[in-house]
């Protein structure tokens, strides 16, 4: 019930309020971004996590798949809000309540002058069974682009988060609140496709890690991203990232 009313009270925010995206509408490659779909745009996503290494255990874990739905629901021009859903497996007996529930609103980058950053605030993971999915991760998050010399230094994304305590430790400790980081930059000089991006979410809980990767624009509402993830807790395996991305 508490995760429910959680949910509910951050939607009901959203719809009481009542883009264009730079990557992926919700996340970079691992963690949220600022970006948020924009009204009635339906973005649907499939994120395979595969283990490129057994655990320090010696178990190798198994691949991770998540498939996504978010769609924009303001219909504003500077102020966006997104819900979505996903569904995962490939953890075990967690399988079992595989549903997860997110949402954010967010501010456009420059939408009141030319130095106001993109802002977004959401909750995201918000899982079906407390105390084992529920893991309920708060965040807030700032964007800036940059430039010098007439050449674009690219998007720093800095924000933090919170999550449940009671599932989200290190060991037999809570560590459930750290701070999101990221680089990104579309890469012209290459190809109007290419985009570039790397991110760091703190905490040796199983969010914390190091992420790089890139992805191609396959069409106007199609991509495919592709990164390895560097988790922060060593006796976790890494993963290499194959996402697919499509609006409509």
């Amino acid at each position: 019930m508490k995760m429910l009313k959680i949910m509910l009270s951050i939607v009901f925010c959203c719809l009481f309020l009542v883009s264009q995206c730079y990557a992926t509408a919700s996340t970079h490659i691992w963690a949220p971004s600022t970006d948020v779909q924009g009204y009635k745009k339906w973005h649907l996503t499939s994120d395979f996590y595969v283990p490129t290494e057994s655990n320090s255990s010696g178990v190798r874990p198994n691949t991770i798949t998540n498939f996504g739905l978010t769609v924009g629901v303001l219909p504003f021009e500077k102020l966006n809000a997104e819900v979505g859903f996903d569904h995962k497996s490939g953890y075990g007996d967690l399988d079992d309540y595989p549903w997860y529930f997110n949402t954010k609103v967010g501010i456009l980058e420059n939408a009141y002058g030319k130095f106001f950053p993109s802002f977004a605030v959401g909750i995201y993971d918000v899982g079906t069974k407390e105390n084992k999915t529920a893991y309920n991760i708060m965040y807030a998050k700032a964007a800036k682009t940059f430039s010098a010399w007439g050449l674009s230094l690219g998007r720093v994304s800095l924000g933090g988060f919170s999550g449940d305590g009671d599932i989200l430790l290190h060991g037999d400790k809570r560590d459930n609140k750290g701070f999101l980081f990221a680089w990104e930059r579309p890469m012209p000089e290459i190809s109007d496709k290419l985009w570039l991006c790397t991110e760091y979410q703190s905490t040796r809980s199983s969010y914390g890690s190091w992420n790089a990767g890139f992805s191609w624009k396959f069409a106007d509402n199609v991509s495919g991203l592709f990164g390895y993830d560097f988790y922060n807790d060593r006796d976790l395996a890494d993963t290499y990232t194959v996402q697919m991305d499509i609006d409509f």
